[in-house]
This record gives structure tokens, C-alpha cells and sequence, in this order.
């Protein structure tokens, strides 16, 4: 006699009554990644420093600094990128430095700017408002771009609200905000932080009449209290859902972070062991949740002797591709000569993955016979890996195409199956 289930509709009914909160907290707290771009860094500027011209000026001077030595393909060499793979990233870094050398800019005003008095900064947001709408009108602004103001600490809570009240009212003289607005809150410790950013924000929201959610913010992670509270929680992994689904990214700050654990300041980095544990905090809170990471920076720059420069170079590399292996697709970069390494440490990693990838995803797509029998979670990390690949320009659709055997429309449904529009061209 054939076996019959034994579970019946009201065995289900009261299961399903158990579960409904946790099919909530899947559903709203857990939506994955909504598969637009993320930049590979964000680079980071004194507010009052932003013009039109900045972006190209910073491409222009990233390709002089890496031609004083050699060229692009001699630091592609020496920072160690295989011979056969020189030419041809070297040839896509330049072409990127001349297209688009910055693809995320925050004007500072909180660290990198200082304490100017209220006349001062109030000046500044309003003409910053305004250089930046005028910049993305003549097509020079990056993909990316907004303000980090002051924190909701006591001494700067109000400055800083002021500067982003000012900010957003000047942005709304063109009539609507820019597609790529990012708004930075800074120095978050605690998660009541979070809620009177929501509160800030769901305010401004209703005074200039734009649709619920449209603000949306990055936290700052630079202080150990989000790490581990004094209660012993950890607020990080709350304040994503405290949110209301306004937090878009969570961002490392290496030398905050650092100095608060009284790590000496030559050995702030930010392949410490203590940011290597925070991170993996913050990786760990957000997976699912469809919150963006960022790593932080490198203060030691390329610049001064031949020996100091070239050092420097290989140091921000070496760096740039340890993010990558660990999951961390953004950094902060700090002056123009650090975009050449950037952009060479990132287009060798997924150069060098590329083959391999298209291959297996290749397989996968189209029920091949394979040595490596990839499941659907790991063919999704496959083409998430080549789509960022192609949305950062180390590599194009023909060669994808081409190499993977299916189109973009298919590789970006496996990377991000449920996205329900179709990817814009700046997305890819």
C-alpha cells in the first residue's frame, strides 16, 4: 500500500500561524540585492573644493601622475599584473580615466571640512547645491554624487541638518532631485541615531512633497558602539531594520574606527585584524537585507620620491584586491594618483575570474556536463561577479556574450532574479 501524507490543511494552517513572522521578516527585512550599480569607490572632497570641472580634472591628473612614471602599463607591471594581461588593462584603466575617473563623489562637510562658522557653511551648501546641479546638466557630474554632513553627536547635530536642509532645497530649485543623490550620515553610534535620520527625512520628504523613500542615506561605521552596545547587542545588525528601508549602504571608516580602539597611528589600516572583525560584523548584518558595503581608505598616498610613490601604488593595489576577495566592492579613495591603482587592481580581478566564470555560469545556464557542479546559489554568484564587471568597464557585453554563451538580459535574471525591471544602460 502506497504511503499517504498524515498532515492535514489544519496541520498547515497552524504552521503557517507560527511562521507568519518569520515570512515578514524574509520578505521585508531580507529582499536581497536590487541589482543596480554600486560604485567601486567613493572619493571623498572638502565641500567648499567641488566644481563642474572636478571630475575630469582629477582623470587628467590621475594619467599625468601614473606618465611621470612610465605610464599606465609600466604601473600595471609594477604593481603586478601578469605581462599578458598589460596591454589590455592598461588600455581599458586609461580609457576609464578618460570617461568616467570618478564614479561616486561626497562633498564633505563634516572632517574634511572643518568648522567654518554658520555663515560660512550655509554659503557653501547652497553653492554646492547649485555646482552640482549645474554640473549634472552639462553631463560632467559622476554617476554618483552628494554631501556627508555633520553628525547627529550632540555638539553638530543641528549644523549638520541645517547644511542638508540647505542642500536638498538648493538641489530642488531644478525641480526634482538627481537619480544618483547619495546623502553620508557620519559617525553613527547608536541606533536611535538611524531613526532621527528616518524622522529627518520622512520631514524634509513631506515639506518639499517628494514620494516616501525617496531619501535614502549611508551610516557611517566608525565607532565601536555599533560593533557591540553596552547591553551586548549588536546595533549594526538592528539599525538595518530600524531603518525602514532607508539605509542603502554601510561604510568603514578606518582611522575613526582605529583611533577609538587606541590603535597606534601607524598601524591604523585597513587590513588591521580589529577593522578585519569589525567587517565582518557589518558583512554578516547586512547579508540578505540588500544594504551595500563599503571598505574604507589608505592614507598613505603616491605621492613625493619615485621609491615613495611606487611603494604607495603597490600598498592602495594590494589593498583594492583584498576588499574584493573578502566581498567588499567599494573603498574610499582620497587623491587623484590613487585612481590608476584603483581602477588596475579592479579590472585585474575580474579580468583574471572572468574565463572561468563565463565558463561555469556558461554550463550552468544551459544544463552542460561540467567538473564543477555548480548550484543556483553559486551560479548567481557567478554572474553577480561578472555583472559588476561589466558595470564597473573591466568588461564589455560582446566578450560576455561571447564567452558565457547567454545574453545580458539572462545573465542579469540569474544575478538578480528578482529584479523586475529591465537594467539601464548606466546600470551596465
Amino acid at each position: 500500500m502506497a504511503a499517504e501524507p498524515v498532515l492535514g490543511a489544519g496541520n498547515y494552517a497552524v504552521i503557517d500561524q507560527t511562521l507568519r513572522e518569520t515570512d515578514a521578516l524574509l520578505q521585508q527585512g531580507y529582499p536581497g540585492d536590487d541589482g543596480t550599480r554600486q560604485p567601486v569607490h567613493t572619493v571623498y572632497i572638502p565641500a567648499d573644493t567641488f566644481t563642474p570641472a572636478l571630475a575630469g580634472d582629477w582623470g587628467r591628473q590621475a594619467l599625468t601622475a601614473a606618465d611621470q612614471q612610465g605610464g599606465v602599463d609600466a604601473l600595471c607591471s609594477s604593481v603586478g599584473v601578469p605581462p599578458e594581461l598589460v596591454e589590455q588593462i592598461g588600455n581599458k584603466v586609461t580609457a576609464k580615466l578618460q570617461r568616467e575617473p570618478i564614479e561616486d563623489l561626497r562633498l564633505d562637510f563634516e572632517d574634511g571640512y572643518g568648522e567654518r562658522g554658520d555663515a560660512e557653511e550655509d554659503r557653501h551648501a547652497r553653492s554646492a547645491a547649485e555646482l552640482v546641479r549645474r554640473s549634472i546638466s552639462e553631463g560632467t557630474a559622476p554617476p554618483f554624487i552628494g554631501i556627508r554632513f555633520k553628525s547627529f553627536e550632540e555638539p553638530t547635530r543641528a549644523r549638520g541638518l541645517r547644511t542638508l536642509d540647505l542642500f536638498l532645497a538648493g538641489l530642488l530649485e531644478a525641480g526634482s532631485l538627481p537619480e544618483g543623490l547619495v546623502l553620508t550620515l557620519p559617525k553613527v553610534s547608536t541606533v536611535a541615531q538611524v531613526e532621527a535620520m528616518v524622522y529627518a527625512c520622512e520631514s524634509l520628504e513631506q515639506f518639499h512633497g517628494l514620494e516616501p523613500g525617496r531619501l535614502r542615506f549611508e551610516v557611517q561605521m566608525e565607532t565601536p558602539q555599533l560593533i557591540l552596545a553596552a547591553d551586548g547587542t549588536v546595533p549594526v545588525a538592528a539599525l538595518l531594520h530600524r531603518g525602514e528601508g532607508r539605509v542603502a549602504a554601510l561604510h568603514y571608516g578606518t582611522y575613526d574606527y582605529s583611533a577609538s580602539l587606541e590603535i597606534a597611528a601607524a598601524y591604523q589600516a585597513m587590513d588591521h585584524p580589529a577593522a578585519d572583525y569589525a567587517k565582518q560584523v557589518m558583512q554578516v548584518a547586512v547579508a540578505g537585507t540588500g544594504v551595500r558595503l563599503s571598505d574604507g581608505s589608505t592614507n598613505i598616498l603616491p605621492l613625493g620620491t619615485d621609491e615613495n610613490i611606487a611603494a604607495a601604488w603597490r600598498l592602495h593595489s594590494s589593498l583594492v584586491r583584498r576588499s574584493l576577495e573578502r566581498g567588499f566592492y567599494q573603498g574610499w579613495d582620497l587623491h587623484a594618483a590613487q585612481l590608476p591603482s584603483r581602477y588596475i587592481a579592479t579590472y585585474l580581478f575580474y579580468l583574471q575570474g572572468f574565463s572561468q566564470a563565463a565558463l561555469r555560469l556558461g554550463n550552468y545556464a544551459h544544463g552542460l556536463e561540467s567538473t564543477v557542479l555548480d548550484e543556483p546559489a553559486t551560479a548567481r554568484a557567478l554572474a553577480r561577479f561578472i555583472h559588476r564587471g561589466l558595470s564597473c568597464g573591466a568588461l564589455n557585453e560582446n566578450e560576455v556574450e561571447h564567452q558565457s554563451g547567454i545574453t545580458i538580459g539572462h545573465l542579469t535574471a540569474l544575478a538578480h532574479p528578482k529584479r523586475t525591471s529591465t537594467p539601464k544602460d548606466s546600470d551596465v
